[in-house]
């Protein structure tokens, strides 16, 4: 195998050429020539030679450089991480999902739609490693030892080198975005990569990669506990006895434009200021519409104890309308960190129900309602396992409820949604940007009773736990704690006061157990 260099003519850039390949129609038996031939071909000296643009991955097997395998490819993207097969044939079969792509830059684009739908080409080429090199490189090494004599790319045929590929720098195509102290947080250019021999590197330095995604079959056949598994425990949570986790020293929120590229000295738990579209004068993606059941069981979830709580958000994606519809909360009756029980409740409730898994809540108890460093983390890793393996655009939405922060206005809790902006592709190690969502409120006409029976089983699940909030204990003058959480679900209660003495019963469960 000819030996490669740690540069290719193409370097970095994404060539126009190298996204085309092949024009459709084209013979490739006429387009590729025979081994050892020097590639020529009949013709005029512009046909002598086999451009860049026609060596395919089927030229690359032929001639020695490249062997069929599996697990030989792979795509390093704002900290995601993509396997593929080589076939024999010159196709690329994903690992995730078994899908075959004819070329790498179909197999790079669709991949990098997943984690920035507004990504318009994939520079596969570029982006593309076959054994940790970079594709590029082996079409360089082909074109060395067979068309030894031939100038450098921008000499050939006495035209200019072609352009670099522009691929949008984040969520909306076109757009470069100036906040706050930053002139910008992207400009045009193709993403640093991730390979291999940087992963363990990243981590020494605090950087440590994004869990990739969990090698699944077919969409469709994709297991449930365990795409939910991986959302029953928010990135980062202290694991420690629960008596350990109780209130802490205030955190004070930091500007996103001050974050800079991830640091190993910034704590993970850094709460970081969310930023609205509106600021930058732009539309939000997709449409949200919560039920007011989903919030009052949430925010009673998560006045029930001094540490976090985590759950699930079941609803509808309708893409016809690009509105994502919230219906229901599934609290996890389990301790953080036990995400095997967490998925197998899950997966027995919400699925059975014919609901969607479309997004997750947790609870900072006596902080405010901000994402955390590692929150964003997580947000970003949950997006791109919800969008799973389809073409699609599919949002993924997080909730953060702060019951008892005085920061609040009122005794009402605050809940917050946040979608997670992948980082400037040239920046790939920045934090996402948190984006504030705004949504629309559904009011109940009647609480469920699957809302009651959840509300009595966290009552029981907590019962006699040492950081369960002690609710005869005065949270404010004039306030005990269970004056705090009746204030907060009120406005959250359908006006129908069928259910109140069901309300009060489960009030004076609540006294007993603390």
């Amino acid at each position: 195998m000819a030996a490669l260099v740690a540069t290719s003519p193409g370097g970095d850039e994404c060539l126009e050429e190298d996204e085309d390949e092949l024009e459709p129609g084209l013979d490739e038996a006429e387009a590729e020539p025979e081994a050892g031939s020097g590639a020529k071909v009949a013709g005029d000296t512009r046909g002598a030679v086999l451009t860049r643009r026609g060596i395919t991955l089927r030229v690359l097997l032929r001639d020695g450089l490249l062997e069929p395998a599996r697990g030989v490819l792979s795509i390093y993207y704002l900290g995601k991480k993509f396997v593929g097969d080589l076939g024999a044939d010159g196709t690329i079969t994903w690992q995730e999902t078994g899908q075959v792509f004819n070329s790498p830059s179909a197999w790079a684009t669709h991949c990098k739609r997943l984690v920035n739908p507004a990504k318009k080409s994939g520079c596969g080429w570029a982006s593309v490693r076959y054994k940790g090199q970079k594709l590029d490189q082996y079409k360089a090494a082909w074109l060395r030892k067979h068309q030894p004599n031939v100038p450098p790319a921008e000499e050939v045929g006495g035209l200019p080198p072609p352009a670099p590929c522009q691929g949008p720098p984040v969520w909306v195509a076109g757009w470069v975005p100036a906040l706050c102290c930053r002139q910008s947080l992207a400009s045009e250019g193709e993403e640093e990569e991730m390979p291999e021999d940087e992963e363990e590197e990243a981590t020494r330095e605090g950087r440590a990669p994004v869990p990739e995604l969990a090698v699944t079959k077919k969409p469709e056949e994709r297991s449930k506990k365990q795409q939910c598994k991986s959302l029953a425990e928010p990135a980062g949570t202290d694991h420690g006895p629960p008596a350990k986790r109780l209130e802490s020293k205030p955190r004070v929120p930091v500007r996103y434009c001050t974050l800079g590229t991830r640091d190993s000295a910034r704590s993970p738990q850094t709460l970081v200021e969310v930023t609205s579209f509106a600021a930058i004068n732009k539309f939000q993606p997709f449409n949200v519409a919560i039920s007011s059941n989903v919030l009052l069981l949430l925010d009673f979830h998560s006045h029930l104890t001094r540490s976090e709580v985590v759950g699930y958000l079941g609803g509808r994606w309708d893409t016809n309308t690009q509105l994502l519809t919230v219906l229901r909360a599934f609290p996890c009756r389990t301790r953080l960190g036990d995400a095997e029980a967490a998925g197998a409740v899950e997966e027995e409730s919400l699925f059975l129900r014919g609901l969607s898994l479309v997004g997750w809540y947790h609870s900072h108890p006596f902080g405010p309602a901000l994402p955390s460093l590692h929150d964003i983390d997580a947000q970003m890793d949950y997006q791109l396992k919800l969008q799973g393996s389809g073409n699609g655009f599919q949002p993924c939405l997080a909730l953060i409820c702060g019951p008892y922060y005085h920061g609040n206005p009122g005794v009402e809790s605050k809940i917050a949604p946040f979608w997670v902006m992948p980082p400037p592709e040239q920046r790939p190690n920045d934090y996402g940007i948190p984006m504030d969502v705004e949504v629309a409120y559904i009011q109940d006409g009647f609480l469920t009773n699957d809302v009651l029976q959840e509300m009595t089983l966290l009552v029981e699940f907590y019962k006699g736990a040492p950081d369960l909030v002690k609710f005869q204990e005065l949270w404010s003058q004039d306030q005990t704690y269970l004056d705090k959480l009746k204030g907060s679900l009120a406005s959250r209660t359908p006006k129908d006061q069928s259910f109140t003495h069901v309300l009060e019963q489960i009030y004076s469960l609540l006294k007993l157990s603390s």
